[in-house]
């Protein structure tokens, strides 16, 4: 081996030129694929990207979802759960290891619903409902268009307006129900309704009809699954668009109808002819462009490839990056636990050095203190207390005199009158008029009299005379003289 290796003219690969080379080919080769099988090991990191193995019975192979792709996945990755996802494969160098970069995912389950579709779609085919040679050529310039929707929400006024900017017509709404149980029986008689309608009437006949609603769940499109209504569009003599829900959903009357329109505004554009032609326009125009450039273009293609080989990718160094500090990142975990351990085990070192005189000594010191000031606030906070008492007990005796009650002990009595108010003056007292008297002891109801004038003064009681005792020294004067 040794005595061959100066005679090879095969020029050695550094590792990293294998690695990028063998990247750039899976990518270039795979970029766009399409898996179907089992979630397991889902990780949903905290940067926002998703880590997953896609598996089945016989083989693995890892995924990731970036951030930016997250946030537009139909489901939520979840252990266990069997999707389809579309993507591209490329390589991890530094690990050498091969993934799925995810874009999309869905569930890959059907659900007894879609089992019955599935059963009334096959029934349907086997008559021969869906063949393409019973669809009819849309009019190229229809005069008059008609509409089967809700007349509220977005959808008449998105065809409204598109028909409107493209093409001159007349447009005949008939408004239904696009929801629940009432709405294939309404939308099976607005479609016999318009091929009911005379040719030269008062109401004209539409050239061209359109069945719109806006997007929602299975359950929500549900009655265009309706087998009546698949066979009023079957059997309608006008052209039908059927342009129900977005352009993922697919309801029966999409294959029945005549021609089948992704969103309502693009079966406006279908049924007015301008889209064509500007199409075929631009068409003519890229052509006769990449006619007249291609030479250049290819050259300066070449030149730039040629160049790319020894240089690698943005995206390359931002998903390699990614993933370095994703590793790193779980790491940190281990590391933080091993550095917390540590701090714990200096800290049962330093407090075995630990004893509680450290703790006592400290306390005897501030307990001397506080008994120090209690010794010398004492005095101050006992000639306070008596300072305030003596203030307490002037201001009681002030409340005292100012007692209202208490000239009623001393034989005075206050005089009310019926509504309550205190009678200050006699004058303002009617004769006959209740008042009551308020003592110290008891309250008494009296009558005003009906004298008036000046008060006269109360009579001043005049001493009893006082007898003489009879002298001891006169017994005779004890018994009395009967003369």
């Amino acid at each position: 081996m040794s005595d061959a290796a100066p005679d090879s003219n095969a020029q050695p690969y550094s590792v990293s030129e294998l690695a990028f080379a063998l990247k750039r080919t899976l990518e270039d080769r795979y970029g766009f694929v399409r898996l179907r099988g089992e979630l397991s090991k889902v990780t949903h990191h905290g940067n926002g990207h998703v880590y997953l193995t896609l598996k089945d019975e016989r083989a693995a192979i890892d995924g990731v979802v970036w951030k930016g792709s997250v946030r537009g996945l139909s489901i939520r990755p979840e252990q266990g759960l069997e999707v389809i996802v579309t993507g591209k494969i490329t390589t991890f160098p530094a690990g050498s290891r091969y993934q799925i970069v995810i874009e999309t995912m869905e569930a890959a389950g059907v659900g007894a619903l879609l089992a019955q579709l599935e059963r009334l779609k096959a029934k349907l085919a086997a008559e021969g409902l869906f063949e393409p040679a019973r669809k009819r050529p849309l009019p190229a310039m229809p005069a008059v268009i008609g509409v089967v929707t809700s007349p509220t929400g977005a959808v008449i006024r998105d065809i409204l307006h598109r028909i409107r900017d493209r093409w001159p017509c007349r447009v005949i709404v008939w408004p239904v129900v696009v929801q629940g149980e009432q709405a294939a029986s309404q939308v099976s008689a607005a479609i016999r309704g318009f091929c009911d309608l005379p040719a030269h009437g008062d109401l004209p006949r539409p050239d061209i009809i359109i069945v719109a609603r806006g997007g929602g769940s299975v359950e929500d499109l549900w009655a265009f699954n309706d087998e009546a209504l698949v066979r009023a569009v079957a059997a309608a003599d006008i052209p039908i668009i059927s342009a129900v829900g977005h352009e993922t959903d697919t309801t029966l009357i999409d294959f029945v109808s005549d021609r089948r329109a992704p969103t309502p505004t693009a079966a406006a554009e279908m049924a007015t002819p301008v889209l064509a032609e500007l199409r075929a326009g631009l068409s003519d125009l890229h052509a006769r462009l990449h006619r007249g450039g291609g030479r250049v273009v290819e050259d300066r293609q070449g030149r730039v490839q040629s160049a790319g080989r020894s240089l690698a990718r943005v995206p390359d160094l931002v998903e390699m990056a990614a993933q370095r500090f994703n590793l790193a990142a779980g790491r940190l975990s281990a590391g933080l636990q091993k550095n917390a351990a540590a701090h714990e085990r200096d800290l049962v070192r330093i407090t075995s050095r630990l004893s509680p005189g450290l703790l006592l000594r400290p306390q005897e010191v501030r307990r001397q203190r506080l008994d120090s000031l209690t010794a010398r606030l004492a005095p101050a906070v006992m000639r306070q207390t008596e300072r305030l008492a003596e203030r307490l007990a002037a201001v009681e005796k002030l409340r005292q005199s100012l007692n209202p009650d208490r000239p009623l002990s001393r034989g005075f009595a206050r005089v009310h009158r019926a509504d309550g108010s205190l009678a200050r003056q006699g004058a303002a007292l009617e004769a006959g008029e209740t008042v009551t008297l308020v003592f110290a002891d008891a309250h008494r109801s009296a009558v005003v009299d009906g004298g008036g004038g000046e008060p006269e003064a109360p009579p001043i009681p005049r001493p009893k005379p006082r007898k003489a005792a009879p002298s001891p020294a006169d017994p005779g004067k004890v018994q009395g003289d009967l003369f």
